[in-house]
């Protein structure tokens, strides 16, 4: 066993090598991983050992086996799903928060950057100096931390402390656009109110929710005696980037009796972007908000952040019962404690983690490194590559814009005459696409049609890269067009 330990403790020789192997693969010259997935399946999928093999060779097989059969998020063309590869200095955070600051608890420089993080990111989102922030690992469960906030200060008005007694046989309702990310739903089912208690409302042409339909929906409910918990305008579809009238839905949850959230994960760092900062109006409405540092800023994926009002309200919705193991024992003047009698901002009392990693240091480095006028150049950027996409494929005359960006996602599709189902046609050619090409865009559904989807926020992805989509993509419809007819 000292022969294991004296090869681990020597991390940053190890690190080295690790960091040259997943330079090389940056370089993305190795392929795809699926085609060699019986190779590396072959070598991973193992008996459980007996012995094991000691540190250097599973570093050895880290840098050999795994590393060149990861994901290609990090690559320029990669624009499916709204998280990146990261970048350079919220890598080597993250490592060393890893290593220095495994939790984010105690009276450390990593406790201190989680808050000190928060306030930056608020003031980032036009959240500054009104929230308070908590850390967790993504979306789903910042939506959850604050519908859950939501659900403890809806009920606590018609007298029921929901954390502590439930919410007893309270009929409750959240709202939302048909648009909203299904982790809405997740939350509603988690919380206790039922996913079939998340009113979905109709959107209007350009995807954002009708804010006349909300009231109505609110009102029938109020009429029923159901208690509406949240409004949940989205800052950002994932579909296709549209903004919900934010300062109308949160006139009308605020009217109502609603708490009011927007859901940023994606979208709310868009208010950087002064084309398009009118469209977030009435954020300075919102009871709560989150937004994803994973996301648009770059950082490793694992980290959302949950902004409130109060944070005292995450404190009664999410509280745990004292451990004396944790707390320490007595006080309230009969003294001892101890258990290190700090540990820092108690975030384990804001959401629904107790051991969680210093992500705060994470989000620092990155806006250390870029500053708002870097982060707000990176947006710019990337909605102007959806804009530019945009007026490629208007002078294409094969192409379709199905969706006009609003922020960095353009949802468009091949229509040329003569095809007679666009669906499985465009279908086969994103299939082809990612299979033959660099670029690898998502699709979805809009308007109830199959578009191809790219999302643009790789820090590594150029004009050229953009420009070379369009291309493909006309290339691979014309061939497929001229053997449909050829057949």
């Amino acid at each position: 066993m000292d022969v294991h330990r004296s090869e681990v403790g020597n991390v940053g020789m190890h690190l080295g090598r690790i960091g040259a192997e997943l330079d090389r693969f940056l370089e993305f010259r190795s392929g795809d991983a699926v085609v060699r997935r019986e190779l590396w399946t072959t070598s991973l999928r193992q008996p459980l050992p007996e012995r094991g093999v000691g540190a250097q060779s599973v570093i050895d097989e880290i840098a050999t086996t795994l590393i060149p059969n990861g994901t290609r998020l990090a690559d320029p063309g990669f624009w499916s799903w709204i998280t990146t590869g990261p970048d350079t200095v919220p890598v080597v955070a993250a490592t060393a928060a890893a290593i220095a600051a495994p939790q984010r608890y105690t009276i450390t420089a990593f406790n201190l950057l989680e808050e000190v993080s928060l306030d930056w990111l608020a003031e980032l989102c036009g959240l500054g100096g009104r929230m308070q922030g908590v850390y967790s690992s993504g979306g789903s469960v910042a939506n959850l931390v604050a519908l859950g906030a939501a659900r403890q200060w809806a009920l606590e008005r018609v007298g029921i402390d929901a954390s502590a007694d439930g919410p007893g046989t309270t009929e409750l309702a959240v709202y939302t656009s048909t648009e909203a990310h299904h982790t809405v739903q997740r939350s509603a089912a988690v919380l206790g109110i039922g996913r079939s208690r998340v009113r979905l409302i109709a959107t209007d042409g350009s995807q954002r929710m009708r804010v006349d339909l909300l009231r109505r929906a609110i009102e029938d409910d109020l009429a029923a005696g159901v208690v509406p918990v949240a409004v949940v305008a989205t800052a950002g579809t994932t579909n296709t980037g549209a903004i919900d009238h934010i300062r109308a839905a949160g006139e009308v949850a605020h009217e109502l009796g609603a708490w009011f959230h927007v859901d940023g994960a994606y979208g709310l760092l868009g208010l950087l972007d002064e084309r398009i900062a009118p469209l977030y109006d009435g954020i300075d409405l919102a009871d709560s908000a989150i937004v994803d540092p994973h996301k648009w800023l770059g950082a490793p994926v694992g980290i959302a952040a949950t902004f409130v009002r109060d944070r005292s309200i995450l404190g009664r919705a999410f509280t745990q019962e004292p451990a004396a193991y944790l707390e320490g024992a007595f006080d309230a003047t009969g003294d001892v404690r101890v258990s290190l009698d700090s540990i820092g901002i108690p975030y384990s009392e804001f959401a629904v983690e107790l051991s969680a990693p210093s992500r705060g240091a994470v989000v620092w480095s990155i806006i250390r490194e870029l500053g708002r006028d870097g982060v707000r150049a990176r947006i710019r950027r990337d909605n102007d590559f959806a804009r530019g996409l945009a007026e490629n494929v208007r002078r294409q005359p094969r192409l379709e814009l199905v969706t006009e960006p609003v922020l960095s996602i353009c949802c468009f599709r091949y229509a040329a005459d003569g095809i007679a189902d666009l669906d499985t046609f465009n279908a086969a050619l994103l299939r082809r696409l990612v299979r033959e090409t660099p670029y690898l865009p998502s699709s979805t559904i809009v308007n109830g049609v199959f578009v191809i989807r790219p999302c643009f926020i790789n820090a590594r992805t150029r004009s050229e890269h953009v420009d070379g989509l369009v291309d493909a993509v006309v290339a691979i419809g014309d061939e497929m067009l001229k053997d449909a007819f050829a057949g």
